[in-house]
């Protein structure tokens, strides 16, 4: 049985050029067994027209309060809707959310309407990144508004940054959960404290040179955007990465394996830890303190293992508490994942692929195996960043249940 069956999911169209993007998001919304309602602003007409997503969903779309007289069609529009999607979402639609503006068609149906809203947002970086959108984005998600993206790539006048709009399955993965779960509030993780590492470490060689790692922060993001979005606290220590962070978690920035360290140490009374970083395994023994001079020759490095972090977790482990770690394995993955499993004392261990283009750092996607230590592994494949993080909280889910409510 598909996510969305027999759910009604108004989509919103604002003026982006982003807006073509809701023709397949309209599309793939129907496969998941949704029914699809669309309203369009002025702007977004500029774009694509109501035509193709009438013809789309089989059902009117709207671009006016005038649409249908005789009827209050924003009244009747928000109450037979399950969810309320907006994608693109524009600067100025958030905007207008925020501060209960309603202006038009889609700006009224969401005054109206008092169930799940997800909002994809697409714009320009510098306006993304505006402080006054941001303060808009933080009162949005105060009052339970679930965000998916934006991401990193290509923008308009050949930009690249933070402003994409996110891909249409992974809008209706946030859709889906948003639609047929409780609200972030009362989600399955309520009142759990979670901690989640992301992104690589930075091991200093001189003050210009380091020891790193391809890390891309992408899965660990994801992982604590889930968390957030069933309801948990999240606190997420970021490591150096080109992913932005979601919003509503505690950020807590880190460079190097050791601040990585202490930043976990201070948050490890949480419920749950998910150990998604790829903190470095070794460092240089003796950092020079000024920049090393190529006409000096090459230097003579002499590195040390970094302290294995996930290992103190596991030995100070409390019987209640969930420990999560990540492998990234080149070659015989799963028996590499196995063995740390054993070793390093976590509940589950993300057996992950890396070295190829499509799977682990940098990519879209992974292929993953999640091994259990009570025996219930779920099997190698390839997913999404955002459908394995919804795997792994719905294994950690199991255990919290198994274990009670203590912790």
């Amino acid at each position: 049985m598909t996510g969305l069956r027999g759910r009604r999911v108004l989509l919103g169209v604002t003026g982006g050029i982003a807006a073509y993007k809701a023709a397949y998001l309209a599309r793939a919304l129907q496969e998941d067994g949704a029914n699809v309602t669309a309203v369009l602003t002025a702007s977004a007409t500029r774009f694509i027209g109501p035509d193709t997503f009438s013809g789309l969903t089989g059902n009117p779309a709207h671009s006016s309060v005038w649409d249908a007289p005789g009827s209050v069609l924003h009244v009747e529009l928000a109450h037979a809707t399950d969810v309320l999607v907006i994608a693109p979402a524009t600067a100025n639609l958030i905007a207008k959310l925020a501060h209960g503006l309603a202006d038009d068609l889609l700006s009224a149906v969401a005054l109206e309407y008092g169930g799940p809203v997800v909002l994809a947002p697409a714009m320009h970086a510098g306006m993304w990144n505006a402080p006054a959108t941001q303060q808009n984005v933080r009162t949005l998600a105060g009052r339970g508004v679930r965000f998916v993206g934006p991401v990193e790539g290509p923008l308009a006048h050949g930009d690249d940054g933070v402003g994409r709009m996110s891909e249409p399955d992974e809008i209706v993965s946030v859709v889906r959960s948003a639609a047929t779960g409780p609200s972030p509030t009362v989600g399955p993780l309520a009142g759990r404290r979670v901690v989640v590492t992301a992104g690589a470490t930075h091991e200093p060689i001189d003050p210009v040179r380091f020891l790193g790692n391809r890390s891309s922060g992408k899965m660990g993001v994801a992982i604590a955007a889930e968390a957030l979005a069933r309801g948990a606290d999240v606190t997420l220590v970021l490591g150096p990465a080109r992913v932005r962070p979601p919003t509503g978690v505690d950020v807590v920035e880190v460079g190097t394996a050791e601040e990585m360290r202490a930043a976990v140490r201070a948050h490890a009374d949480a419920d749950v830890i998910v150990m998604a970083a790829a903190v470095a395994d070794f460092r240089p023994k003796r950092p020079a303190d000024r920049k090393l001079k190529k006409d000096h020759g090459v230097p003579e490095l002499v590195l040390e293992p970094t302290v294995d972090i996930l290992a103190e977790l596991g030995e100070a482990k409390r019987p209640a508490q969930v420990l999560v770690g990540f492998a990234a394995e080149t070659d015989d993955v799963e028996t590499a994942g196995r063995s740390k499993l054993a070793h390093k004392g976590v509940d589950l261990l993300v057996a992950n692929e890396v070295g190829r283009p499509d799977t682990g750092f940098g990519a879209d996607t992974n292929v993953a195996a999640i091994l259990s230590a009570g025996g219930r592994d779920v099997a190698t494949r390839t997913w999404t960043k955002q459908k394995l993080a919804g795997a792994l909280w719905d294994q950690v889910g199991l255990i919290l249940a198994e274990r009670g409510q203590g912790s």
